[in-house]
């Protein structure tokens, strides 16, 4: 898959975006965009709801305590996924994204996978993968594309 100059800024402003994450793990870090004809929408990164601790406040990651693995159990986390924050901001403004395509730092779990599916987004372009093979095989069978980012392209 080629990706054009544009697909890789919006991947570059994905990365930055994840660095304003608020997880305690530093390879936890994501960032989301949703972008429309060129024309960012919203933006959203992972980090506790608002007016919660973080868990770099909290001083660790829940997840890790509790011996859970990657991929497994996301609703037992502080924070907010990247993707449900971009939607929501979405949403507190009144944008539609219908038709959408969502730039994200890792595949997306199966609770985003339901919410972007629903919201309309029409292609994800990631930078990682991410082991949830049931999120995958909802994002297939409702025809969003799915586009794995290659930094050589």
């Amino acid at each position: 898959m080629a990706f054009d100059k544009w697909d890789r800024r919006f991947m570059q402003m994905c990365d930055l975006i994840g660095t304003w994450a608020s997880c305690y793990k530093s390879d936890r870090k994501m960032g989301c965009m949703i972008v429309k004809d060129k024309r960012v929408l919203t933006t959203g990164y992972n980090g506790a709801p608002a007016g919660l601790k973080t868990c770099v406040e909290r001083g660790e990651c829940m997840r890790v305590r509790l011996g859970i693995p990657s991929g497994q159990q996301a609703q037992l986390c502080y924070a907010v996924h990247a993707e449900q924050n971009a939607l929501i901001q979405a949403a507190k403004l009144g944008l539609s994204v219908d038709g959408a395509t969502l730039y994200v730092t890792n595949r997306p779990c199966v609770i985003c996978a339901k919410l972007i599916i629903n919201a309309g987004i029409r292609r994800i372009v990631y930078r990682y993968d991410y082991p949830d093979d049931f999120a995958l095989e909802l994002l297939n069978e409702a025809g969003v594309i799915l586009e794995q980012y290659d930094q050589a392209d």
